[in-house]
């Protein structure tokens, strides 16, 4: 079984570069999909408060029989947690709805800047959590350059990760560029921009030449690229497919080729308007 190579955060935490995402995956479906993942490889699971489905990933984690140590975890605050007291306590119902002492990683999963709770205040709350333990690392979801700069200059931890919408249809260089200057790790959510990069000519073209599928040349594409990854997918086949990365690489050309399809394009919400609170 392939080894995947893990990103040291800037506390010193180390990430698996690739995971398992669980977005819109039922509640009732999650454990098994997320015991797929196990078999398959995966020892990185990306949950969420608003996914619905924390129990049922701590359900495959109980049922795996993995050490604990084995398997990291990532949730996200839900925009109906923002107020500062809110923070801790919900961060308590994810522990315990994913049978855990302890996250791995916590994000605020949106910036919302439209809302009356300013999430500077709501980070200074998250790293009151991670000071007393309850997560190994803290960092933000779907902020942009003037957002993580603004919360980088107002309060002490600077966050580990920037989960951020980044497809070869929307590259986020720029952003990338700023996380990367203040140490501060790319996740990228919707790598395969919810399907749409398989419709596309230049990508399978790539996959084709090189017999793999064209979901792991977009996958690969954002390995090399050194983003974190988590694709999600519904069959114990595609699973095992979309983990299957590291016995190949792409070309300069390939990785030039795919990065050229940028078009600012996204398939998810603007964060900058995004103010949806349940």
């Amino acid at each position: 079984m392939a080894s995947v190579p893990t990103i040291t955060l800037n506390n010193g935490v180390e990430i698996p570069q690739l995971g398992f995402g669980t977005y819109q995956v039922p509640p009732e479906d999650t454990k098994a999909r997320v015991l797929d993942a196990f078999e398959a490889g995966y020892r990185h699971i990306d949950t969420a408060q608003m996914y619905g489905n924390e129990e049922g990933v701590g359900e495959a984690v109980t049922a795996s029989g993995l050490a604990r140590d084995d398997v990291f975890v990532t949730s996200k605050l839900n925009n109906n947690n923002h107020e500062p007291d809110r923070v801790h306590a919900s961060l308590d119902e994810s522990l315990e709805k994913l049978g855990l002492e302890r996250l791995d990683l916590f994000l605020i999963h949106w910036p919302l800047p439209g809302i009356d709770i300013d999430f500077v205040d709501t980070w200074k709350a998250m790293e009151e959590a991670y000071r007393a333990g309850k997560t190994r690392a803290i960092g933000v979801s779907n902020f942009q350059a003037h957002h993580l700069r603004r919360l980088i200059g107002e309060t002490t931890i600077i966050p580990a990760v920037n989960q951020i919408e980044v497809h070869p249809f929307l590259t986020q260089d720029d952003l990338r560029a700023v996380n990367a200057e203040h140490e501060v790790a790319t996740e990228a959510w919707s790598p395969l921009a919810q399907g749409q990069v398989f419709e596309n000519e230049a990508i399978n073209a790539i996959a084709e030449s090189i017999g793999r599928a064209p979901a792991q040349v977009v996958l690969r594409w954002a390995i090399q690229r050194g983003d974190i990854v988590f694709p999600k997918a519904s069959s114990p086949e595609r699973v095992a497919q979309n983990f299957d990365l590291f016995g190949f690489e792409l070309s300069d050309a390939d990785m030039a080729s795919i990065s050229a399809l940028n078009e600012d394009r996204r398939v998810g919400p603007d964060p900058d308007t995004f103010n949806y609170v349940p």
